[in-house]
């Protein structure tokens, strides 16, 4: 990779916060970032749904007959292009691995299903691959805070309730695709966010605890029957502290703080 493509990263964001650490000792180690990728999955132990070692190998690897998803199920290998997008999935794969590992169960099972055919799609697989790309994990100990978010109340969520937003609850990218994009920031991206109601004591965990607990927690949700309206729109800039002018000209932009139309009122559960 062009080592200015790195330079565009800035490790200061609020998002980055939780792979702050981890990323800049990579590109900071003097080696070749996916060779200190791999020497932390080795360290770790890391392997995929079926027990193989994971390693990240280079794009090349994968024959052009056979599906992405079902070569590191079958394989172990990730194949891994020499870029953003595919340094920040590698990322998430050191930070989640149990959610990745079962994404990738997920979507091999249904590529088997389909005969390997990575053409012939479903909900479940499609749905995994949102997951994967550009879900944000809203965890919060209130659930007034999602059924704000589900019912779009924006100024609720991030204006009136700003306190109680800052205090219990925040957001974790998983989506490597999202990280990407955030990478030059615009105010319209929008995460699909997974929501999820924790105990308040959760708030006094150490981020690491945080981390492996919501690893184990969430990968069992992700099963066959898993659907669209799993997730919510999140417009992420709006986020607290996650834009420097958030302002009520800022949160008033209906193009991107959009209300709640009244086909997904209905569709709500």
């Amino acid at each position: 990779m062009n080592p200015s493509a790195f330079a565009t990263i800035d490790w200061d964001r609020p998002w980055l916060a939780p792979v702050r650490e981890l990323g800049t000792s990579i590109l900071g180690a003097g080696g070749y970032w996916r060779d200190e990728i791999n020497a932390i999955a080795v360290k770790r132990g890391l392997c995929n749904h079926r027990g193989l070692q994971l390693r990240f190998v280079p794009q090349t690897d994968l024959p052009d007959d056979v599906a992405y998803e079902s070569f590191i199920s079958q394989t172990g290998g990730v194949p891994t292009r020499d870029n953003l997008h595919d340094f920040f999935n590698a990322l998430i794969w050191l930070r989640f691995p149990v959610i990745k590992r079962q994404l990738n169960s997920l979507q091999a099972a249904e590529l088997a299903r389909n005969s390997g055919m990575p053409s012939q799609r479903g909900t479940a697989r499609d749905v995994a691959t949102i997951f994967d790309e550009n879900a944000a994990i809203f965890v919060t100990s209130e659930a007034g805070l999602i059924d704000a978010l589900r019912g779009h109340r924006w100024h609720e969520l991030f204006v009136e309730r700003r306190d109680e937003f800052v205090s219990v609850c925040e957001v974790r990218l998983f989506g490597h695709a999202l990280m990407e994009k955030l990478v030059t920031p615009f105010k319209a991206i929008t995460a699909h966010a997974w929501p999820m109601i924790v105990d308040r004591r959760y708030f006094f965990w150490s981020a690491a605890e945080r981390q492996r607990w919501l690893d184990d927690a969430i990968a069992p949700s992700l099963q066959s029957d898993i659907t669209m309206r799993a997730y919510n729109p999140l417009p992420v800039l709006g986020i607290p502290g996650w834009h420097e002018q958030q302002d009520a000209i800022f949160y008033g932009d209906a193009k991107v703080f959009r209300p709640k139309r009244r086909t997904d009122q209905a569709a709500t559960p």
